[in-house]
């Protein structure tokens, strides 16, 4: 290019504060935005701290930049977000309540203490896990000041010694709980939740489209796996996460007849659209049969009426074609006993005279033996 070309430089194109504002990250890019872990950025999710909008491409749910840009915002970001959603296990709780780990297990296994998550240790252990803020209100009530410094009253103490353990039920409830809000907007991703704490059978019974049933299991929340399928971690996960109480299933199905009856109001579950196969009528498949395209003999009679018939024009042309070769058998006899007569009238051929003392004259070795001999 010569040195007189003249080149404007084409300026960057900036992306508006509308397009930044709009724009929506997955859940993992957004933990790293806000410098949680994901176990923390879930169940900051479960728990409202962060709100969420639904993926219209179906890749789960995303955070939308506005609401990253309000919890920066907030006083003692980060540390102030990741406190609200930090946990303890049972030993940090005890600790925090200024109590023995077997007390602190005893109240939470009254219901007193109700659990956020659960995970199985390498020894297949249940290792509950508890907001601890929760745990700290817990013991700054006065009116708890009892249960943690004095003998459990006798009513508490029958219970225990019954086997009570409400920790599966209650965290059961409260896992519910998170999935209501999360599919608030949608009757059928409501009765996904409830059904995700049914046994299968239990589901089967309340809902009996087929089609109900697997738009159900596809909305169905995924829960944390716990070891591999089939595993013995998997069935003790899998006792944990399903309804066990008589009382709780009733009112488990209960909630899923009235949530499935007003999904079916709002929109009824998808299924396959229906085939419309046109049977030709049975002129049409006689003529593709015999290759005659000419309309039909009798119109309007019925199909039974034309089959009948047709059974009556194959029986007649059956009983011309056995007549037929009836009468040729016969010409057949008949000629054959006319050449037979004709051969038996013919004159005997006269047989070759012989001159007196002639003697055939045999061919062959033992011809030329018998004649040397002779002679």
């Amino acid at each position: 290019m010569s040195g007189d070309t003249i080149t404007h430089e084409v300026p960057p194109t900036v992306v508006p504060a509308a397009g930044k504002r709009d724009t929506a990250f997955t859940a993992s890019r957004a933990a790293r935005e806000l410098g949680l872990k994901r176990s923390e950025f879930d169940l900051a999710v479960s728990l409202g701290r962060i709100r969420t909008l639904p993926d219209e491409g179906g890749g789960g749910r995303r955070v939308a930049r506005a609401e990253i840009e309000r919890l920066r915002t907030q006083e003692g970001f980060p540390e102030a977000l990741r406190e609200r959603v930090m946990t303890v296990g049972t030993s940090d709780a005890a600790r925090i309540m200024k109590v023995t780990a077997a007390r602190f297990t005893r109240l939470a296994r009254l219901g007193l203490l109700v659990p956020v998550a659960f995970y199985l240790n390498r020894y297949r252990a249940v290792v509950w896990l508890y907001l601890a803020g929760e745990v700290r209100d817990f013991a700054a009530g006065p009116e708890n000041a009892s249960l943690l410094k004095r003998p459990l009253p006798e009513g508490l103490r029958d219970q225990l010694d019954t086997g009570v353990d409400l920790r599966p039920r209650n965290w059961r409830g409260r896992q519910l709980g998170f999935l209501l809000r999360q599919a608030a907007d949608d009757p059928w991703e409501r009765a996904a939740a409830v059904a995700s704490l049914l046994d299968p059978l239990q589901v089967s019974e309340i809902v009996g489209d087929p089609y109900e049933r697997a738009h159900l299991n596809r909305l169905r929340p995924r829960l944390p796996a716990h070891g591999a399928p089939g595993s013995p971690a998997a069935h003790l996960a899998e006792r944990i996460t399903t309804a066990q109480d008589p009382d709780e299933i009733d009112w488990l199905r209960a909630d899923l007849a009235r949530a499935v009856e007003e999904a079916r109001t709002h929109r009824p579950a998808p299924r396959p659209a229906p085939r419309h196969t046109q049977r030709p009528p049975v002129h049409a498949q006689h003529a593709q049969q015999t290759g005659t395209h000419g309309q039909p003999e009798h119109p309007e009679r019925p199909d039974h009426l034309c089959h009948h018939g047709d059974q009556n024009r194959h029986g007649r042309e059956n009983s011309h074609d056995h007549q037929n070769r009836r009468d040729h058998q016969k010409h057949h006899d008949h000629q054959g006993r006319h050449d037979r007569l004709r051969r038996s009238e013919r004159p005997a051929r006269p047989e070759p005279s012989r001159r007196p003392g002639h003697r055939d004259r045999s061919h062959g070795l033992l011809g030329r033996l018998f004649r040397r001999g002779g002679a």
